[in-house]
């Protein structure tokens, strides 16, 4: 005590002032991120040269797929197989199945580490969010194009290396350090027109939007689906293919299975109300 009263005569008394009641509002509120998402985790299941949307019924007649999610998935496959079918996804409520073509490193078939796909708000303006609808049950969507010839101004994937940002994106393979992993990241159209669950060229059903809003052709929002997936490769990329061609050509197929109550759940907690969840659909 006599210690504590000496240096008080010495250097006097400090006190730290608390923060008043608006600055620590205003502090916390400059941490609050505005994240409209749920997701789900969806690892590798099985890989087959099928596609049930592209080739109904014609098991073999594509090029080879890597699929995640559902396990039965096959060029047979219709809505009900999925629902009553079984699923790798986190959480297991998503029935869905997703693939897109193979990745090849020196002709052998790579397949990803890490697939996470995200179903976000963003994309459209805060007052579309707030009336995004939930994606239908037994919707199919293609995203991104198997027949480019070149990574051009139709390319909507991109590649990047995993913690190593400096590399930048791309449009088609980049050369990552060793250590890192290559990323595929590709954004499915979310405004549907209301009607259709699948169309004759499989994207005529959905478009993307237009300075913040869905076209009057498509006027119903839903939640944009953001597949992003991470491959334990790294270096030249010249050893690098897809089964659909070069890097350019990835693609993405999205067929709806998650349980009407479930997904609205999502859309109606996280979605519209800009909530970040996790894959339990709840705020994370």
């Amino acid at each position: 005590m006599r210690l504590l009263a000496l240096l008080s005569l010495l250097f006097g008394t400090f006190a730290v002032a608390a923060p008043r009641p608006a600055d620590a509002q205003a502090a916390q509120a400059a941490q609050v991120v505005r994240v409209a998402e749920f997701l789900a985790d969806c690892p590798f299941s099985h890989r087959l040269p099928d596609d049930p949307i592209i080739f109904p019924g014609l098991p073999g007649a594509s090029h080879m797929h890597s699929f995640f999610g559902s396990r039965v998935t096959n060029a047979h496959t219709q809505l009900n197989d999925l629902l009553n079918g079984a699923t790798n996804c986190n959480p297991a409520v998503d029935k869905s199945s997703y693939w897109v073509p193979t990745l090849y490193r020196d002709n052998q078939p790579v397949e990803p580490a890490i697939v996470t796909f995200y179903y976000l708000g963003e994309g459209v303006r805060d007052d579309i969010i707030a009336r995004i609808q939930p994606l239908p049950l037994g919707l199919r969507i293609v995203a991104g194009n198997a027949r480019a010839t070149g990574p051009d101004h139709t390319t909507i994937s991109r590649w990047s290396c995993l913690h190593a940002g400096h590399v930048g994106a791309s449009k088609d393979f980049v050369t990552c350090p060793s250590g890192t992993m290559l990323e595929s990241y590709l954004d499915f159209p979310q405004c549907w027109n209301g009607r259709d669950l699948d169309s004759a060229d499989h994207k005529s059903h959905m478009a993307y939007p237009v300075a913040g809003a869905c076209p009057s052709t498509h006027p119903v929002p839903v939640p944009k689906l953001r597949q992003v997936i991470r491959y334990p490769v790294s270096g030249d990329p010249a050893r690098l293919r897809l089964s659909s061609g070069g890097g350019f050509t990835m693609h993405g197929d999205f067929f709806n299975a998650w349980p009407a109550a479930e997904m609205e759940r999502r859309v109606r907690d996280c979605i519209r109300p800009i909530i970040k969840c996790g894959a339990d659909g709840r705020p994370s």
